[in-house]
């Protein structure tokens, strides 16, 4: 009974604010039915969308799609670039590649200043400027969550930066408490930093009294709660943790509830208080049911069964142990599925692979059935051609000795000539080598920027907390200069640490201009085509300041690592996205009405083999000279601009790994080039 009171004394806020939220769900139905334009209609669609985000995700998502829709078709860039970081935000935990990509081209939006030209219904006080801003500090915010999820930390906590300087710039404190808690939680979850970790949370808390949005505040709480915790501070982490789990409920934010009421069973558990971790395990699992969570309707389960295990409680413990495994196990079904149809497919490849060495077999036996009878043939009749010759082979055996005589005198001719000729071969293919080199040098120094950054910022701070060491040990403060000590011994390992990178890309750049060593290694085929994409792209805007193109990549993250020489293979995949951005931009300059040039990219594995495909929207390639383009110095570039070795060196290199390049093409709607290598 006691436990049933206190579960109704801290859930009933959920229940209580039902009410008013179906009340504004209703409303904004109302407004969309009586919608007098499209703009208000496209408003009323994004509100209902930013409504059922901490409620129902596919409602959302739902009512989003139509906002997005309307809001392309006004040309609203800023609106558009809004929802669409807010479905990528949404499928940042479930969906890698789409949320990648959704928020890639939100972020494209956002950094152009030309969509502040047309800018609807702006806040007060707000300008078009500072409106693109904030919406690029949100959208580097959800950058930082999908590569928290995908577990590259130094994305993470550069895209994070970017969101806190941002935030500062336009004095938005939603967004300077979004970087400062998710800050905080990296540094507490994953760098194990608590004094930091600390450090930011209190300072997100502190935008809290200025925040439009109470919705965040919880979970800063909910990590300000875990800190004191591990801190073994339990009565300041009980505080953090009730005064958020309050808050959230108050603005029905189930999501937070559900965290921080697991965040609280877990607190009673350690304190040994199983009663107490009972009640909040299961505030936890109404709140995810309501909330249709899974995965925290699993891990409810799991507290639920730990605290009854604390209590003795065998069979309750059991059997909410079953109901954990049972949720995991089901959440886990799609991935098996996954790997059972793979097994299927292989199976079917493997038999398909049979029936084509039977086929293979039989036709060799035919063949040589067919050899041997030509062979019976040829025999034949070189036997009377040697009967006829016979009487000839006197006069021509004279004829040889002259002969002889004669390739004698020109042998040195011809040995001279060879070793021209491969001296010019050697002297084209480094040229054609050097080309692709010219190409990187660009890109390369745009990538080495970004280290060299790091090092100059992190040797700023540095020098600022020099001075405050200095003012430290002056004051005799030396807690304070012990810790300033430590923060500047931490950005000198970035500084290091950046300064190790920059070398990297140097040693790369120096590694692409030696000869191949032939050697083959592991390597990862995605991030190998990722690199050389960016070197290329940037590489040509150095070049050509008013060239650009959209580049859409398709990456297979089951590939996983391949044997191949990643110098070579790298220079196929430059050669090819060189060619891509050329016959792209030359198709825009010809003019054509509402043309955007586009480059797919995609990567995918295919039973024993993975394919790389660009792709381009260019002219393609007629026809009549298809069969060429393979050929040693063909080309259909203007003259100078082109050796015409690109595609041949290409095909050489893929053969040479055991891997065939094949083009499809459509004359007037593009070219799509297939790099096939095999995965042993």
């Amino acid at each position: 009974m006691k436990q049933f009171i206190i579960f109704l004394l801290l859930f009933l806020p959920v229940f209580a604010e039902a009410q008013p939220q179906q009340n504004k769900s209703d409303s904004l139905r109302l407004a969309l039915r009586n919608a007098a334009n499209d703009t208000i209609r496209m408003d009323a669609y994004g509100q209902l969308g930013y409504y059922y985000q901490l409620i129902n995700t596919d409602s959302s998502q739902f009512y989003l799609a139509k906002s997005l829709s309307i809001a392309r078709r006004l040309k609203l860039k800023i609106y558009e670039a809004g929802i669409l970081h807010r479905q990528g935000n949404m499928l940042a935990a479930t969906n890698y590649p789409q949320a990648l990509q959704l928020l890639l081209q939100a972020l494209k939006i956002a950094d152009d200043p030309a969509s502040e030209k047309n800018v609807w219904n702006l806040p007060v006080g707000s300008t078009p400027h500072t409106q693109r801003l904030n919406l690029l500090g949100y959208n580097h915010y959800n950058l930082a969550r999908l590569y928290s999820n995908t577990g590259d930390m130094e994305k993470q906590i550069s895209s994070l930066l970017q969101t806190k300087r941002l935030a500062e710039s336009v004095h938005n404190p939603d967004l300077n408490l979004l970087a400062n808690f998710t800050l905080g939680d990296v540094y507490f979850s994953k760098l194990n930093k608590l004094d930091s970790a600390l450090y930011f949370e209190q300072r997100a808390l502190s935008f809290y009294s200025k925040s439009a949005d109470k919705t965040l505040v919880g979970w800063a709480f909910n990590i300000l709660g875990k800190i004191y915790q591990k801190k073994g501070n339990f009565d300041l982490s009980k505080d953090a943790l009730q005064k958020g789990l309050k808050l959230m409920q108050e603005q029905n934010n189930r999501a937070a509830v559900g965290a921080l009421s697991l965040s609280l069973s877990s607190l009673y558990k350690t304190i040994t208080k199983p009663d107490s971790s009972l009640v909040y395990a299961n505030i936890a699992l109404e709140t995810y049911k309501l909330y249709n969570d899974q995965r925290g309707i699993a891990n409810a389960y799991s507290s639920i069964s730990s605290a009854y295990g604390e209590q003795k409680r065998n069979d309750s413990a059991f059997a909410y142990l079953k109901l954990a495994t049972a949720l995991h196990d089901s959440l886990n079904n799609v991935e098996r599925k996954n790997l059972l149809a793979y097994q299927n497919a292989s199976f079917d490849e493997q038999m398909r692979i049979k029936n084509l060495e039977d086929e293979k077999i039989q036709i060799r036996t035919k063949i040589r059935t067919y050899a041997m009878l030509a062979g019976i043939a040829v025999f034949m009749a070189i036997a009377f051609l040697l009967y006829r010759n016979n009487r000839h082979r006197k006069k021509a055996n004279e004829l040889l000795q002259k002969q002889k005589e004669e390739i004698a005198q020109q042998k040195n001719n011809v040995e001279q000539t060879l070793i021209e000729l491969k001296t010019t071969q050697t002297q084209l293919i480094q040229s054609e080598k050097m080309a692709s080199l010219g190409e990187l040098t660009a890109g390369i120094a745009h990538e080495i920027q970004n280290p060299l950054n790091f090092v100059n910022n992190f040797s700023e701070v540095n020098t600022e907390l020099l001075d405050e060491l200095k003012t430290e040990l002056a004051t005799g403060n030396m807690q304070q200069a012990i810790e300033l000590t430590n923060d500047i011994k931490d950005n000198e390992e970035k500084i290091n640490h950046h300064g190790k990178r920059a070398d990297a890309i140097v040693k790369g750049m120096l590694q692409h201009s030696r000869s191949s060593s032939a050697v083959k290694e592991p390597t990862d085929i995605n991030a190998l085509t990722d690199e050389y994409i960016r070197l290329c792209y940037h590489g040509l805007r150095a070049k050509d300041k008013s060239f650009s193109a959209t580049i859409k990549t398709d990456f297979d993250a089951s590939i996983g690592s391949i044997n191949i020489i990643p110098q070579d293979i790298g220079r196929v995949i430059l050669n090819l996205l060189t060619n891509a951005f050329y016959v792209v931009d030359e198709k825009k300059k010809s003019g054509i009405a509402g043309y955007e040039p586009t480059v797919l990219i995609s990567t995918k594995k295919a039973s024993s083999k993975v394919e790389i495909k660009v792709t381009d929207n260019g002219n393609g390639i007629p026809q009549k000279v298809l069969d060429k383009i393979f050929q040693p110095f063909f080309t259909t570039k203007p003259t100078g601009q082109g050796t015409g070795l690109g595609l041949s060196l290409s095909y050489d290199i893929v053969k040479a790994h055991g891997g065939e390049l094949k083009v499809e093409t459509k004359e007037g709607e593009g070219v799509t080039f297939i790099i096939q290598l095999p995965i042993n």
